[in-house]
């Protein structure tokens, strides 16, 4: 199969990426990585996300970044829903602040479905129905990240049948779009396929997208794995900020800007300005007081002194 001429990239950085924190990331700082982000070019920004500040004190600033983001036309601005509550929280205020789209979850492991959320697959595939039917009846986009796709910190390695299970409840429910993630990026690239083609049983390739974490350094050659299936969506996290609370030893999800710099390099366009995409992961590790996680970043910046 051709590889794709064009790539979209959604990154996670500000939801994902910054979650777990532990110093606290004030909302202007969480603003400003938003529009760096969609100045680079970016056209699919994970905002926040709406889950109780309790569990992710992080987050607890939803409401105010999203009110404080200047909209940009053309991009598209996504937030993770948990539940009901975390919805209708998303929607409650006036409809210019609503995201484009939300994102619900589910693990293709039982052990790492329990741990995370304290309930079996089939349960929290339930949780979200009313969710997913809430979201499109009010016309927003729905997105479901599959975890655990290739293995779990629990149960090992996750068969296929797993995942093919998996991407035909959240199909059952609604959901229009959804991400193979290998959430503590255990995965190489034969079993990185193997996971997509579970999912294309369910999906069509521009309903999927790639999710991968660089734990053990395989995040973009699973990237060019999936690309050679024609896959064309992935998740990035600028930095290459985040983890796993879940997952010891796991890193964060693989840098935007590496992602770029590859695809740049084999001519195949993200309408992404990789020069602002590293000043945007400049300016949250200079927060954050620590190096970037991409390694492009790095050697770029070296080089400008």
């Amino acid at each position: 199969m051709a590889l794709p001429s064009r790539v979209t990239i959604v990154d996670v950085g500000p939801r994902d990426g910054l979650q777990n924190e532990k110093q606290t990331v004030p909302s202007d700082i969480k603003i400003g990585l938003v529009e760096r982000l969609q100045e680079a070019g970016l056209r699919e920004i994970e905002v926040t996300s709406y889950v109780s500040p309790k569990w992710v004190p992080q987050m607890a600033d939803n409401a105010q970044v999203m009110a404080g983001v200047r909209r940009r036309p053309g991009v598209r601005y996504s937030v993770l829903t948990p539940n009901m509550q975390g919805f209708e929280a998303a929607v409650a205020l006036d409809r210019a602040f609503w995201p484009d789209e939300i994102v619900v979850f589910g693990a293709a492991s039982e052990a790492f479905s329990q741990r995370n959320i304290n309930c079996s697959i089939a349960q929290s595939i339930e949780r979200f129905r009313p969710v997913v039917a809430a979201a499109r009846d009010k016309g927003v986009f729905v997105r479901g990240a599959m975890s655990c796709v290739v293995g779990c910190p629990y149960e090992g390695e996750v068969a296929p049948e797993r995942v093919e299970m998996l991407a035909g409840m959240m199909k059952d429910i609604g959901v229009q779009h959804v991400g193979v993630a290998d959430t503590i990026g255990v995965g190489t690239p034969s079993k990185v396929q193997r996971a997509m083609e579970a999912t294309l049983r369910h999906y069509a390739i521009d309903e999927i997208s790639g999710h991968f974490h660089d734990t053990y350094g395989q995040a973009l050659a699973n990237t060019l794995a999936s690309l050679e299936m024609g896959v064309w969506h992935f998740d990035t996290s600028v930095a290459g900020l985040g983890g796993c609370p879940y997952a010891k030893g796991a890193t964060g999800n693989v840098a935007t800007e590496d992602v770029v710099y590859m695809l740049q390099g084999m001519g195949i366009d993200t309408g992404i300005d990789l020069d602002a995409l590293i000043d945007a992961g400049q300016y949250i590790s200079d927060f954050l007081q620590r190096p970037s996680g991409s390694r492009v970043a790095r050697a770029m910046l070296a080089k400008r002194g």
